[in-house]
């Protein structure tokens, strides 16, 4: 993929994209390949893997692209990112099944060139794949197609609690100047993990959606965590986050109880394409183990 020269008006901004990625190597080489889209190219792609067979051919394929070996785990996975990246201004975390309409990252990188109080972005989602049976890649390109492209050099932004960390755009020199990292006590998929880093920034300066960048996440079933790891975290994580002060009890609190209640409720007639009742059986073990002082993300690792 030739990457071509940085849009004028974002030219002095050096912009990466970081993909970590887990047992999806044909979704990954559709989307790496989906970057050549892109009116404004990164200046850097960083793929973050734990087994050579998350990534397939891409190397090959894609020699231009650094790939970085490391430990499991998404939080693993996107500190191994950090550390890869030196004098880039912006890090663009993506998941592997996340499309991105042409001018999102032209319009991401004026945005942090323009505003510099930005510390952390995120873009519209025009549709989700995770709240259902998943999308496939025709269906993405399909809505963003369909979608009509707003004004490039419109950055009005509004504030949000936290990026979706599908794709989740943060400035590096508050990371490096604070030296902060991803939670590694989120393991596996990391619920949360998201919210913890962008209210970890949130202390240096402004979060805000974007809402002309858009994409879509195909929420991709293949390479997700059980069930019941899931459910487990649902619960565990929103009260460790809360112990470190990282969210407040209030918001804490609604999450578990609305995760929990959805599954209570799904469970009686539960989708195909979600693990509901695992998902309820990992919620009561976490409330469980609320209840004896027993409870930890990492717990997961053990189930």
């Amino acid at each position: 993929m030739a990457m071509s020269p940085p849009d004028p008006i974002s030219r002095r901004l050096s912009l990466a994209v970081g993909i970590a990625t887990r047992g999806r190597p044909r979704v990954l080489a559709e989307t790496i390949a989906d970057l050549e889209q892109q009116s404004r190219q990164p200046d850097r792609i960083v793929i973050s893997y734990a087994e050579p067979g998350d990534i397939g051919d891409a190397p090959e394929r894609f020699p231009q692209v650094d790939f970085v070996q490391g430990p499991l785990g998404l939080t693993n996975q996107r500190n191994a990112i950090l550390a890869a990246l030196h004098q880039e201004d912006v890090v663009l975390f993506l998941d592997d099944d996340f499309y991105l309409e042409r001018e999102y990252i032209h319009k991401m990188a004026n945005l942090f060139l323009s505003r510099p109080e930005v510390v952390v972005a995120t873009g519209r989602v025009l549709a989700d794949g995770i709240n259902g049976p998943g999308l496939s890649l025709e269906e993405a390109k399909a809505v963003i197609s369909a979608h009509a492209p707003e004004e490039a050099g419109n950055s009005e932004t509004t504030p949000v609690f936290n990026a979706y960390g599908c794709n989740m755009c943060l400035r590096m020199q508050p990371i490096r100047e604070h030296q902060l990292r991803f939670d590694v006590q989120l393991p596996l998929y990391g619920w949360y993990e998201d919210v913890d880093f962008s209210r970890q920034l949130a202390a240096y300066g402004a979060v805000v959606l974007l809402p002309t960048a858009c994409g879509v996440h195909l929420g991709s079933k293949s390479g997700r965590q059980s069930g019941l790891r899931l459910g487990y975290s649902q619960v565990a994580n929103p009260v460790y986050l809360a112990r470190k002060r990282s969210v407040p009890w209030s918001y804490a609190i609604a999450s578990m109880m609305s995760r929990s209640l959805k599954n209570v409720v799904r469970s009686f007639a539960p989708e195909p394409y979600v693990d509901r009742r695992g998902r309820l059986r990992g919620n009561l073990m976490a409330w469980k183990d609320l209840l004896t002082g027993t409870i930890a993300p990492t717990r997961i690792l053990n189930l």
